[in-house]
């Protein structure tokens, strides 16, 4: 049974730092590269990051470039996402997933406001 499980969101001030982490289980996950996504309300998903299976190569969309770092412990089987000078902007709900097999995670809600 394929389980993505995501932690570490929560409400932060703008300038602040979070980091988010995903524990999967069920499948193969060192072979997979693996996605953080976000959803704000009313607006698109949107691809935030993206980790190969090695860990070595991240893409990250460009309106968290310089900001946010994508990495993976494939002894532990997690995924993270350190966020760092949170804007408001980035309030959203965070999902990381493997999109070509279908797995998602429920998602953890971040919420950047003074």
């Amino acid at each position: 049974q394929v389980q993505l499980v995501e932690s570490g969101g929560g409400l932060v001030q703008p300038g602040g730092s979070l980091r988010l982490s995903c524990a999967a289980s069920g499948f193969p996950f060192s072979r997979y590269t693996m996605d953080w996504y976000r959803q704000a309300p009313g607006k698109e998903r949107e691809l935030v990051a993206r980790i190969e299976a090695n860990g070595r190569s991240v893409y990250y969309s460009d309106s968290v470039k310089g900001r946010f770092t994508g990495s993976r412990d494939n002894v532990l089987n997690t995924v993270y996402l350190q966020m760092n000078s949170l804007k408001s902007e980035d309030t959203a709900v965070y999902k990381c997933g493997e999109p070509l097999q279908g797995y998602w995670g429920q998602g953890t809600q971040v919420t950047v406001s003074s």
